[in-house]
């Protein structure tokens, strides 16, 4: 099975409000009553899944958030999404990527736990900043570049 990324919006991740001192636009869609309660329920099953940890040890709900994500992909088929609205700060709701996972399980090993983690993209300087905030002062930072694969895909490096 392939790993769920974060690139993709409104299926793992949530946008945050944009810092001070920015400019901040909102695009404007459509939501269809189908991509809404699509949305709902994936929301719904990795509510309480602590952003992936606990999908590990546990196949049925890994299958079932998979066939919501795939359910999200159908709704949002022909759709663009690697467009210049991807471009901001987007918080992790839930993941399979397991480097990022042990990260975040581990860290009470370090005296600390995981606090937001976050992923900076810029679609135009084609970059993704993925950030670990551990309270009160600390990150990791993983900087990358990313290319556009297609209207719904971005790879990373």
């Amino acid at each position: 099975m392939p790993m769920a990324t974060l690139l993709i919006p409104n299926r793992f991740i949530t946008k945050l409000p944009a810092p001070r001192h920015s400019h901040w636009r909102f695009t404007c869609s459509s939501v269809t009553t189908q991509s809404r309660s699509a949305k709902d329920h994936l929301l719904a099953l990795i509510a309480d899944q602590d952003r992936g940890l606990r999908t590990q040890s546990d196949p049925a709900r890994l299958a079932d958030i998979v066939e919501a994500i795939d359910t999200m992909a159908a709704v949002g088929a022909g759709s663009v999404t690697t467009d210049d609205s991807l471009s901001a700060t987007w918080r992790l709701l839930w993941t399979t990527e397991k480097e990022l996972l042990l990260v975040i399980e581990k860290s009470p090993l370090f005296r600390t736990r995981a606090g937001d983690v976050l992923q900076a993209i810029d679609v135009r300087n084609r970059t993704l900043n993925k950030v670990i905030k551990f309270p009160p002062d600390g990150v990791f930072l993983v900087r990358s570049s990313i290319e556009v694969a297609s209207p719904q895909r971005v790879n990373c490096r």
